[in-house]
């Protein structure tokens, strides 16, 4: 079966290093990345797009808009980049974090895997402030252009705002513009920093509801008010739930709550409840845990006949660019490449 990962991260966060080293025990990095993957059988994935500016400031209020996937650099080139007039990816030069395939004049370049596609992630902070606002919005923009951009993503909870506030309506207005959808963060955080009333997945109703022409993704079905996600869902036919980061363990363990009842009564119970696989998309929270153990513990929560469904089309239909026709797209070009463009049509 062939799988579509909606909801990975690539960057370099402090936090997320150290649970793939210590707890989820997976290589976190592209060729550890790669290798999983492959091994799973997965041909695609969406990067939440996340940065910090020092290690452990997840989450980070100075991090500037957009943010990207920035795990990685490789070293090549050295000055025939500063000769072609690249700049370094720093904040400051409005890359921060996003690969276009060019050298630096440092010498240093993105490699995020070619089957990547990426979620800008929002910094409302410095939405909120007059003298940058203008510009943050015009690196938005720009970035929304880019071909393996295919949506936007908001960390509820992360930062002190509800969804629903006016910080975020030239975001949504974007996303309009460009037809991409709009993934949020619910539930639990990963932070303690963060304020959980943001994040409930209640608010996002409001949002559904004023934006009828937004499809808006709650990440890790809102758990642990999955329940209230459910309903959301069951109610809003523009509102889908994703499925990760519903464990954060290693192999072994995940294997272990399977066999809790309980644990798996409790996700189940709001599955059934919506009663719309077509609304409910894989997707694994890697690093936080390795990708083949939690597969099959989605497998235990989604009837069989659903797996398609869950896997692989409700994604390709929620993030339309991923099946986008143009032969330019360097991400449906790696695809081909790969031998899998055809299996997102």
């Amino acid at each position: 079966m062939k799988i579509i990962d909606a909801h990975i991260h690539f960057s370099k966060i402090e936090s997320f290093r150290e649970t793939a080293g210590k707890i989820s025990l997976v290589d976190y990095s592209g060729k550890g990345l790669e290798k999983e993957f492959g091994e799973a059988g997965i041909v695609a994935a969406i990067g939440m797009g996340l940065t910090e500016q020092e290690a452990w400031a997840f989450p980070d209020q100075a991090s500037p808009n957009p943010m990207g996937l920035d795990l990685e650099l490789d070293f090549e080139g050295g000055l025939e980049g500063a000769a072609e007039g690249m700049v370094e990816d720093k904040p400051e030069n409005g890359l921060n974090g996003f690969k276009d395939g060019k050298t630096c004049p440092d010498g240093t370049v993105h490699r995020t895997p070619a089957m990547v596609a990426c979620c800008i992630g929002i910094n409302p902070v410095r939405l909120d402030r007059e003298n940058i606002v203008g510009k943050e919005l015009d690196n938005i923009e720009m970035k929304l252009a880019r071909p393996e951009v295919v949506g936007i993503k908001l960390y509820a909870g992360y930062y002190p705002y509800y969804v629903f506030d006016k910080v975020y309506e030239p975001v949504y207005r974007l996303a309009l513009k460009y037809n991409l959808p709009v993934v949020i963060h619910g539930g639990a955080t990963y932070s303690d920093r963060a304020y959980l009333k943001y994040s409930h997945p209640l608010a996002v109703d409001e949002l559904a509801v004023k934006y009828r022409d937004i499809n808006f993704v709650i990440a890790h079905l809102g758990d642990p008010w999955v329940m209230d996600t459910a309903a959301v869902v069951s109610k809003n036919p523009n509102v889908y739930a994703d499925l990760s980061g519903l464990i954060v363990a290693d192999g072994i363990k995940i294997a272990s709550l399977r066999k809790e009842r309980l644990f798996m009564d409790h996700i189940m119970r709001a599955l059934v409840y919506a009663e719309k696989y077509n609304k409910f998309l894989f997707g694994s929270d890697w690093p936080l845990a390795p990708v083949k153990p939690y597969i099959e513990f989605v497998k235990d929560l989604v009837p069989e006949e659903f797996y398609e469904d869950v896997f692989w089309k409700n994604a390709v239909s929620i993030f339309p660019r991923l099946k986008n026709s143009s032969g330019r797209v360097k991400f449906r070009i790696e695809l081909r490449k790969l031998g899998t463009l055809s299996l997102l049509h």
